[in-house]
């Protein structure tokens, strides 16, 4: 079995920073693909932001150029750097990665437990 386990979320005004981190624990073999999604109250979870194993990202367009997604391979640990934060960017922000478990012969979807992010003055 795997854990996801999100950290740093939070209150911050409009116009401020947050960091999001998300470790993963548990028999793994490998990660491949892991990123983050938000889900504001009333409306389906959506992508933010996605990274491989090699570094490559991809952003949804309401958050690019403000918020940065990195991953650190040897500790299995992604995170979300999002600055300039809006009052729109307010929801529960959900870590994603997909995961060989040892004795596995298919990778798996894990999700986190979510954390809350809020954007308010």
């Amino acid at each position: 079995q795997v854990q996801l386990v999100e950290s740093g979320g939070g209150l911050v005004q409009p116009g401020g920073s947050l960091r999001l981190a998300c470790a993963a624990s548990g028999s793994i073999v490998s990660i491949y693909t892991m990123g983050w999604y938000h889900q504001a109250p009333g409306k389906q979870r959506e992508l933010v932001a996605t990274i491989s194993t090699g570094g490559a990202t991809n952003y949804a367009d309401s958050v690019k150029g403000r918020f940065t997604i990195s991953r650190d391979n040897a500790k299995n640990t992604v995170y979300l750097q999002m600055n300039s934060l809006k009052p729109e960017d307010t929801a529960v922000y959900y870590c994603n990665a997909l995961v060989l478990e040892r004795g596995a012969r298919y990778t798996k979807d894990y999700w986190g437990q979510g954390t809350q992010v809020t954007v308010s003055s």
